[in-house]
Formats: structure tokens, C-alpha cells, sequence
């Protein structure tokens, strides 16, 4: 945050007074949307921010909005790239990210490729993380013939890994056709290693802080500590972050972070999905102070 004075002599009629504000500049905010949303969505997210943060920018693009997000993430990423980068370039403090479900996703894959993005805090709002695995209304409504145990059928092969919703498709039973045929979950989380590995993590380091926001009545990201990077096992028990592979290993600098004391973990109860953008409570509880 950058802060400067201006003063002014005012002198009325019975005396004289000093007259000083401080005008403070905050870092703009790129927010990025998730499955099936477009800009429309994030009214009320906009609001609370610019009250709590006068004068703030806040950018919600509207790039593969509504069915195009089922478009395979890397060109979402690239997409996303092509339009936030001159934002980045624009801030010379840095900008903020706020990036929700799948747009999680989208803003790890953005942070993991740009070597010199500016990027101070990386808001993950309800974010599969970890991976989706659950019969929610989304796959429902997309696989309406398909329960999730058979759903790798169709999302471990060239022509599924084309749709989003399969490249972080992560069946705990299937483990080894994931890190096989992932052509991005497996890669972001250097769980299949690959010739990017170092660089991706030395970029996705370059956070200031990351700021991880779910909840038990999510209600669609299965299981919902896939918001905080747990996830199922085999058995399909939750192991939570800090027993997870990709964090005691490090394999992309999620424990650095925690090391550093840059992570921050957020929980709250009854919080539907499609709520968490518009909920005051969680703006005002694990958002508003990291905007600054």
C-alpha cells in the first residue's frame, strides 16, 4: 500500500486551520470466475470492496464465460493470461487475485507460468484445489449418464482432458491413470514431474500470501477440504493438507508458504457454493484485510 498527504491552508473569517487527508492507493483486484459464471456474478463481491476500499480497481473479465468455461484449462489459462498480464504490467504495487471454483485453478495455472507477475495476494475462493471427485449437481447436469466412479472412463483420455471439468478430475481409485493422462492437475501439482517443475514453483512463490477460503456445506467441491488442499484417499477418508504428498513433499512450495507464514486457511459453516462471493460475513471475515 502506498500512502502520500495533501495539505491545504484554509483561513476563515474568525482563524486558521491546517486542513490534511491522506489519500490512500490500494492494489487493484482481478477476479476470476468459475464453471458456468460470468461477470454478472460478482456485483455484490465488487460492492463490498469498493466500500471497504474506496477507489480500488476491480476487474472481472468476461473471457469464457458461461459454457465456454468448459474449455480445457490451459487455454483458459492462456486466455486468462492474455488479458490480466497488462493489468499486472499497469500495477506497479501489485495487484490482488480473487479467484473462485474453477477460476482457483485458473489463477494457479497464471501464477505458475508468468515468471514475473506481480501478484501480492492469491485469494482462493471455494476452489477444488486438490481435485474434484463427487456426484454434485454440476456433474449431474453435464454427465447426467455417468456416476463419479465411472466418470474417469470419459476423463482419462485425449478427447476428455479437452473439457475442464476433466483436467482436475481426480478419482482416488484410479490414481494411477490420473497422474498419467492429467494434462493439468497432475502437472500444476508436480505430482507427474515434468521440465517445468522448478520454474513453475519458483513463479507460483513469488506470492505474498495465500489465502485458502471453503467450507463443509459447500455443497459441490468434493470433498470440500479439496478447498484447503485435502483430499480422499483410496478408501476415500479425507487426509487434510498437511498429510498430502504435494505438501510433504513440496512439490510446488505449498509448505514454503506455511514455513514462511504465508498461508492462511479459512473455514465457514453454512456456505452454499454459488454464496461465497456474495456473503458478507466471509468478505468482512477472510477477504476485506488482505486487500490492502
Amino acid at each position: 500500500m502506498k500512502g502520500g498527504c495533501w495539505c491545504r491552508i484554509l483561513w476563515p473569517l474568525l482563524g486558521a486551520y491546517l486542513a490534511c487527508a491522506a489519500v490512500v492507493g490500494y492494489k487493484p483486484v482481478i477476479i476470476v470466475h468459475g464453471l458456468f459464471d460470468s461477470s454478472r456474478t460478482f456485483g455484490k463481491l465488487s460492492t463490498f470492496i469498493r466500500q471497504s476500499h474506496p477507489g480500488t480497481e476491480v476487474f472481472v473479465f468476461d473471457v469464457f464465460d458461461n459454457g465456454a468455461s468448459l474449455t480445457s484449462m490451459w487455454k483458459q489459462v492462456e486466455g486468462f493470461k492474455n488479458i490480466t498480464y497488462p493489468v499486472m504490467q499497469n500495477a506497479t504495487d501489485g495487484v490482488h487475485f480473487i479467484c473462485f471454483s474453477q477460476g482457483g485453478l485458473i489463477c494457479r495455472g497464471l501464477l505458475s507460468i508468468i515468471p514475473d507477475h506481480n501478484v501480492h495476494t492469491f485469494i482462493s475462493l471455494a476452489a477444488p484445489q486438490a481435485g474434484q471427485y463427487g456426484d454434485t449437481e454440476y456433474l449431474r447436469h453435464f454427465f447426467p449418464h455417468f456416476i463419479k466412479s465411472k466418470l474417469y472412463i470419459v476423463c482419462y483420455n485425449t478427447v476428455g482432458q479437452e473439457l475442464s471439468i476433466c483436467n482436475y478430475w481426480n478419482d482416488p481409485h484410479h490414481r494411477d491413470q490420473y497422474l498419467k493422462n492429467s494434462k493439468y492437475l497432475a502437472l500444476l501439482n508436480s505430482e507427474r514431474p515434468h521440465l517445468n517443475t522448478s520454474v513453475w514453483k519458483a513463479n507460483f512463490l513469488r506470492i505474498n500470501k495465500l489465502v485458502l477460503i471453503g467450507g463443509p456445506d459447500d455443497g459441490v467441491i468434493t470433498p470440500w477440504q479439496s478447498s484447503h488442499f485435502g483430499f480422499y484417499n483410496e478408501k476415500e477418508n479425507t487426509v487434510e493438507m498437511e498429510e498430502e504428498d504435494l505438501y510433504v513433499k513440496d512439490l510446488f512450495g505449498l509448505k514454503t508458504l506455511n514455513t514462511r507464514g504465508d498461508l492462511v486457511i479459512c473455514a465457514f459453516n453454512g456456505v452454499h457454493h454459488t454464496e461465497w462471493h456474495s456473503n458478507e460475513t466471509v468478505y468482512r471475515g477472510c477477504i476485506e484485510k488482505w486487500l490492502t
